[in-house]
């Protein structure tokens, strides 16, 4: 029964009262369960996982000495930007607020996905509309985008030129 009540609280992921489990134990008192509980956390008291009574329940979480490298192991991974993105990214970093329409006429071809896969990955953000007809969306960059980069502001992007250069279209 402690065996599945450490399964229980694992796959649970927020806290499991006693109560709740009268369905699966039905003629278990809630104290018992109780005592389960304690003897449980007592058990893992040394383990890079505990479990703690919070909001009426129990639940498994991470000892608060191990989470510094939870967290940086579960930190997202910064995906791979393509060709198209980076392009896309830096047509906006360096002329926004921009509209799709100005971005799709610099680069010749439909931004539609790359605009998409940045939006969603939170390189860019919609920072308003232009006041003419239509009101398209303008896009605009973000704080990640700053941190990705490791830049402190937009004035620490390198000058279009040196860009240009580099590119071979100088």
């Amino acid at each position: 029964m402690k065996k599945a009540l450490e399964a229980i609280l694992l796959a649970a992921g927020g806290p499991v009262r006693p109560g709740e489990l009268k369905e699966v134990w039905p003629g278990v008192e809630e104290e018992d369960l109780r005592a389960m509980f304690q003897e449980l956390a007592e058990e893992y008291k040394d383990r890079g996982i505990r479990i703690r009574e919070v909001a009426g329940g129990w639940r498994m979480e991470t000892a608060p000495e191990v989470a510094e490298e939870v967290r940086s192991y579960l930190r997202p991974r910064p995906r791979r930007l393509s060709a198209a993105a980076l392009e896309t990214l830096a047509i906006i970093a360096y002329h926004q607020p921009i509209t799709r329409a100005e971005i799709e006429a610099r680069r010749g071809v439909d931004s539609s996905g790359p605009l998409r896969f940045l939006l969603e990955a939170g390189f860019i953000r919609v920072v308003g509309r232009k006041q003419i007809p239509g009101r398209p969306l303008l896009y605009g960059t973000t704080e990640y985008f700053l941190e990705f980069f490791g830049l402190r502001s937009l004035q620490d992007l390198p000058p279009l030129e040196e860009i240009r250069k580099l590119a071979g279209k100088a």
